[in-house]
């Protein structure tokens, strides 16, 4: 079979990368192979770069710098791990992809979105075959993510209001692609929603 890309998206806390690891193991029961990654990360050198972004102060970087470090490490990322896996015959599930840039470095901290979309077109020049939007309302998402562990809270610590407007834009891209994207509602419980999920992806798939 020829391969596949899904991607998740959703705002911090929507338990997109718990769905994304629950449908990987819904698909490998399944019989499919499976490759599960996330972005910032999924290969040596964009992992490296995912501590930059992630962690430290919210103002550690300007939205610039911090754009290029995302398409630097996206760039690797699709190198090294999502084109072989695809040129392998396996469905890649990436937790994040182009449209968390779109968002988060485009839209919530003025407006990058020309550059977003340039640097995209120049430098990664791919689009997920699915995109699986986990919708949660800001507010939840935002507890449920200061509540986690851990050093990668940088962009949580920037407040509700980021949140906000990204929910906002991440409805928006999910209306403006509507052959790409499937909007779930993540306030359920995380095995209704990972049916859900499943159901949406087999029939993507099939």
């Amino acid at each position: 079979m020829a391969g596949a890309f899904l991607s998740f998206e959703g705002i911090d806390g929507s338990g997109k990368s718990t769905q994304a690891r629950l449908l990987a193991e819904a698909l490998r029961a399944q019989g499919f192979p499976v490759t599960l990654t996330r972005e910032p990360g999924g290969s040596p050198g964009a992992e490296e770069i995912r501590r930059l972004v992630l962690e430290g102060a919210a103002d550690r970087w300007s939205t610039e710098t911090e754009l290029l470090l995302f398409t630097a490490a996206r760039r690797d990322h699709l190198e090294k791990t999502i084109r072989p896996a695809l040129a392998r015959g396996e469905i890649v599930i990436s937790d994040r992809f182009a449209d968390s840039s779109r968002i988060y470095q485009g839209l919530t901290r003025g407006d990058l979105s020309a550059t977003v979309d340039q640097l995209h077109s120049l430098m990664i020049g791919t689009e997920p075959d699915l995109t699986i939007l986990i919708d949660i309302d800001p507010a939840v998402g935002l507890s449920r993510a200061v509540a986690r562990a851990g050093a990668e809270q940088r962009f949580e610590g920037m407040g509700l209001g980021l949140q906000q407007k990204a929910r906002a834009g991440f409805l928006a891209l999910a209306k403006a692609h509507p052959a790409r994207f499937r909007v779930i509602a993540g306030d359920a419980a995380p095995e209704t929603v990972a049916a859900e999920v499943t159901a949406t992806a087999l029939a993507a798939l099939t």
